[in-house]
């Protein structure tokens, strides 16, 4: 690690008024990784994108990309990235096909190479038979593929991808992931931001954890869920019980760590492979007059791990901006 990293963060701090978005944040990415950077809205994950990408000045720390540094040298950085935001950059206007060659001829690629790139392209992500019709007439689904397209028209050493598939259908979003995985596949760097847990399970080979502007996790998605232990045991309350009254209840009778989930009314314990633990919270919480909806015993999940180190699910600042 070092230098030569495609991407290399220490101590990044990005402050708006009185509010640090970005606060102290170090990353590594390593040549041909996909790397995703987890987190609900307000954790600083698009402000890192939009630093990395040179849009956003850091009030502090070192952040360099392709060997740049993204405050001294801009535009050698943006040479070699390529960034697909959560707004489209696309024209309505134009066909697909004129998007992608607008883009290329903006980008200073010679008119004819920009042709024969966006025809490569328009083929590698399925969008031959919509080439030639206005963007206006695309679905949001075939929008993201020629905005992603786009993206990489110059053939980027790095690629950033700010929640890539928010607001798509489930087909279009599978299929997104597919064309990331290909990319990843192709050798290129790739650093997404997201809030869906299970994008960054299917899609990263590591996995940043933000929250309040800092990496408070980082490893592969196996790594971080032997975080939580080899099982969790999962209860079920009704809609009626008092989901805080009933993990005091477990805490103080268990000994264990609980951990709640207000919106679902489910409490997750670390099972360690221990008999007979479904038996004592059931009593525990029957003693208490709580009842219970469901008791299940399953594998972790990223959303498991989400919860343990921040208290809250991947979503719930979110809703709460919503």
């Amino acid at each position: 690690m070092g230098e030569h990293e495609p991407i290399l963060v220490e101590g990044l701090v990005k402050v708006y008024g009185k509010t640090r978005a970005v606060d102290g944040l170090d990353l590594v990415v390593a040549k041909g990784s996909v790397v995703a950077v987890l987190g609900p809205n307000g954790a600083g994950k698009t402000t890192l994108i939009r630093i990395l990408a040179t849009l956003a000045k850091p009030t502090g720390g070192r952040a360099m990309v392709a060997g740049y540094d993204v405050a001294s040298h801009p535009a050698q950085v943006r040479r070699n990235i390529g960034i697909a935001g959560q707004s489209e950059s696309i024209d309505e206007y134009l066909t697909g096909r004129q998007n992608l060659v607008m883009v290329g001829e903006l980008s200073r690629l010679p008119r004819s190479e920009a042709k024969l790139r966006a025809a490569t392209l328009l083929g590698r992500f399925e969008l031959n038979d919509a080439a030639d019709r206005p963007t206006k007439t695309y679905s949001g689904g075939m929008r993201r593929k020629l905005d992603l397209a786009a993206s990489m028209i110059t053939q980027p050493e790095v690629l950033f991808l700010d929640e890539p598939t928010t607001g798509l259908d489930p087909r279009a979003r599978m299929g997104m992931w597919q064309l990331i995985r290909e990319l990843g596949d192709a050798g290129t760097t790739i650093l997404l931001t997201t809030q869906y847990l299970d994008e960054a399970d299917q899609l990263a080979h590591n996995i940043a954890v933000v929250d309040s502007g800092k990496v408070i996790a980082w490893g592969s998605p196996d790594q971080l869920k032997t975080q939580v232990g080899g099982a969790v045991l999962e209860v079920t309350l009704p809609a009626t019980a008092d989901t805080e009254v009933a993990a005091a209840l477990l805490r103080g009778a268990i000994s264990k760590s609980v951990t709640v989930d207000q919106r679902r009314h489910k409490l997750t314990l670390p099972t360690t492979e221990e008999t007979g633990l479904v038996t004592k919270v059931i009593r525990a919480l029957d003693a208490g007059d709580i009842p219970v909806d469901d008791v299940t015993v399953r594998r972790p999940a990223l959303d498991d791990v989400f919860m343990t180190l921040t208290g809250h699910g991947a979503e719930t600042d979110k809703e709460a901006a919503a």
